[in-house]
């Protein structure tokens, strides 16, 4: 089996390893770093945390909080000339994708001749990039760990940028940062994890047997332990599990692209500014129905993992891959998320510009082991709805 496997290069995993940030920067040689967060990290303090190390260190520090939720072009520009202008020579990503994303495009361009726009695609970026830290404060995008940062266009479009220069020196796991994290938030961002899993588990083109080994050890802890971490939130193991979960997802599907439930995702996001994690949800049982045709035999492994018990007595594939995708519907509502388009305020008019826009996903639809139509499209969100 050929494939190339491309991550990050350090994976630091421990509470409160963000106590170590100034020792880590200094590795790097950083001298005047940019810390990359949005104003709900500032409004939480989790920031200062990170500031107060970085202090004991002669580093200088520099702060852009203005990263918006699906970043707008406007804001990584905004962020790249800010970077410029106060001479950094490394940046912190903290927070959730968004943040993440960010810091990766302000690491890649600052001192670039390429803009934003030169870049959009597979593997456009020419030079490389200021050392670079991320530390994220969900267990969801496993953008600390992957080639990509997703940018919003215009009014709606998500595009994205993909290369290995986008990949951080170092990610930085620290549990602690998401004791706080509230209930609703936890539960998009883990099913968002291990729909990560799931889909670089099953992708129809770079599937490989490294990725496989992440996604299964991913699913493995991050379904033991999303309940947990939901209803008890202060339980930092479960925590632990669930952030370690994530990264381990996001190194599988960096390497085994993500396919039909983040296109599917991505338009609802960017028309209707829904959260990506709830986004997933939304549509993850229906387009796993209807990839069962092409996928069962993967989905039947997936359960026989996650759920033992359930599948000790079945014995077609199909029927087990039927049972996985009712198991993630068990755990949808368990943890309280929306379980349909229309009760988050979707119109049925809405559904076939939905499609239309999905259908753009071609990076992404390419890895469905089904292949996917408008027709199909639309079928999935009306089943959704």
């Amino acid at each position: 089996m050929s494939f190339v496997f491309n991550t990050t290069k350090s994976i630091i995993n421990a509470p409160n390893s963000s106590a170590e940030l100034g020792q880590y920067c200094q590795n790097l040689n950083i001298k005047n770093v940019l810390l990359v967060t949005d104003p709900g990290i500032v409004k939480l303090g989790l920031h200062q945390r990170l500031i107060a190390n970085l202090e004991d260190h002669p580093i200088d520090i520099v702060l852009f909080s203005q990263v918006e939720v699906d970043p707008p072009i406007a804001i990584i520009e905004k962020a790249i000339m800010f970077a410029k202008q106060n001479g950094i020579d490394g940046v912190i990503g903290l927070g959730g994708g968004s943040s993440l994303d960010t810091a990766k495009l302000i690491a890649a361009l600052t001192y670039s001749e390429q803009s934003v726009n030169d870049v959009f695609g597979i593997d456009k970026l020419l030079h490389s990039r200021l050392p670079l830290i991320q530390i994220p404060t969900t267990a969801g995008t496993g953008s600390e760990v992957t080639p990509i940062s997703i940018v919003t266009t215009g009014e709606s479009i998500k595009m994205g940028i993909v290369s290995p220069v986008l990949l951080p020196d170092i990610a930085l796991l620290d549990a602690t940062l998401t004791l706080n994290l509230p209930a609703h938030i936890t539960a998009a961002t883990g099913i968002d994890a291990m729909v990560h899993a799931i889909e670089a588990y099953t992708s129809r083109i770079k599937k490989n047997i490294y990725s496989d080994m992440l996604a299964i050890q991913a699913l493995k802890l991050m379904s033991n332990s999303i309940q947990t971490a939901v209803h008890q939130g202060q339980d930092l193991d479960a925590r632990s599990n669930m952030m370690l979960g994530a990264t381990l997802a996001g190194q599988a599907f960096a390497n085994a692209p993500v396919a039909g439930v983040h296109a599917l995702a991505y338009p609802l996001g960017g028309q209707y500014h829904i959260p990506h994690g709830l986004s997933n949800s939304l549509v993850l049982p229906h387009v796993l129905r209807f990839n069962i045709p092409a996928a069962a035999s993967l989905y039947a492994e997936l359960a026989d993992i996650i759920i033992p018990e359930t599948c000790s007595h079945l014995d077609l594939d199909e029927t087990k891959a039927e049972a996985f995708v009712q198991y993630l519907e068990y755990l949808i509502d368990d943890l309280g998320l929306p379980n349909t388009l229309a009760s988050v305020d979707i119109k049925e008019s809405g559904l076939v510009a939905l499609a239309k826009d999905a259908l753009k996903q071609q990076r992404l639809l390419i890895n469905n082991p089904r292949p996917m139509d408008e027709a199909d499209i639309l079928a999935i969100y009306q089943a959704a709805y």
